[in-house]
């Protein structure tokens, strides 16, 4: 296949330039990518600039109290279940990249909870899926990024892209194929970017079957469900049953167990809907 021909490539191309340290390797190995989807025909260059599309018909568009309605009360805690675990899954695997993890604590915690919150708020005011942040930010800290200097230029580059969808559109967009959904541009970052969080496996006691087999399952369905949540209520999930018979489920804090506790009717709830 084609798409998988030119994800390969720029996978190994990316991985060349980050072994001779050129800085900036994964934006070239996208714009390698780029360039093989145009050559083929899976990317179509429309043009340069745009001007944004006006936000008056998503603006301001809410029905709280249509929201708030019984019916939907399970659907928004699944929701809040996605949205919190993927944003503390995130922030942990990057911050621990970073070097930045003090005593297995997640510093300043409050404050990028509170961020993700308020861009999660703010964003849906404006009408847009849920802001908040993404794995991806590996990248940057691959690059040295620890400051937060890196996230205001991030920040003003999506500012600005904003009349620069058409070139956006043609990195980004995704290519389908017989229903399937194919990146083939931009999936060599994912892949390196999934690389660099993988190294954080060496902290786990893998001769710990309490701690190995949760962490084993967490990391195998994250990739199979697309979804970090998912990675999470499993290992939560095992946690606390292998927990049981190791006899230690009394050590562990309530809080946690109450978590699988909910994760479980979660998933009771997605069963009994589907």
């Amino acid at each position: 296949s084609p798409i998988v021909l030119i994800t390969l490539f720029g996978v190994l191309f990316t991985i060349v330039l980050m072994v001779l340290k050129v800085r900036g390797f994964i934006l070239f190995g996208i714009l390698s990518s780029t360039i093989l989807s145009l050559i083929f025909g899976f990317s179509k260059f429309e043009g340069f600039f745009s001007l944004p599309p006006s936000i008056h018909k998503t603006f301001l568009k809410l029905d709280i109290l249509g929201a708030l309605e019984l019916k939907y009360i399970e659907v928004i805690f699944v929701f809040f279940f996605l949205a919190l675990f993927d944003t503390v899954g995130t922030l942990i695997g990057v911050t621990k990249q970073a070097g930045l993890m003090k005593n297995g604590e997640l510093p300043r915690a409050r404050q990028a909870l509170l961020s993700d919150a308020l861009g999660t708020t703010f964003g849906s005011l404006l009408g847009t899926s849920t802001i908040t942040c993404y794995i991806e930010s590996a990248a940057g800290v691959a690059e040295g990024a620890r400051t937060g200097f890196a996230n205001l230029v991030t920040s003003f580059f999506f500012l600005l892209s904003l009349f620069f969808y058409p070139i956006v559109s043609m990195v980004g967009k995704g290519v389908e194929i017989n229903g399937v959904v194919f990146y083939p541009a931009i999936s060599c970052a994912l892949i390196i970017v999934g690389s660099f969080m993988f190294k954080l496996t060496k902290d786990i006691n893998w001769d710990n079957s309490l701690d190995a087999i949760p962490a084993f399952l967490s990391i195998i369905i994250m990739p199979v469900t697309f979804s970090i949540t998912e990675g999470i209520a499993f290992g939560f999930i095992s946690y606390s049953i292998l927990s049981i018979f190791k006899g230690k489920f009394k050590q562990i804090h309530w809080l946690f167990h109450l978590f699988s506790l909910l994760f479980i009717l979660r998933y009771i709830f997605l069963f009994h809907n589907a």
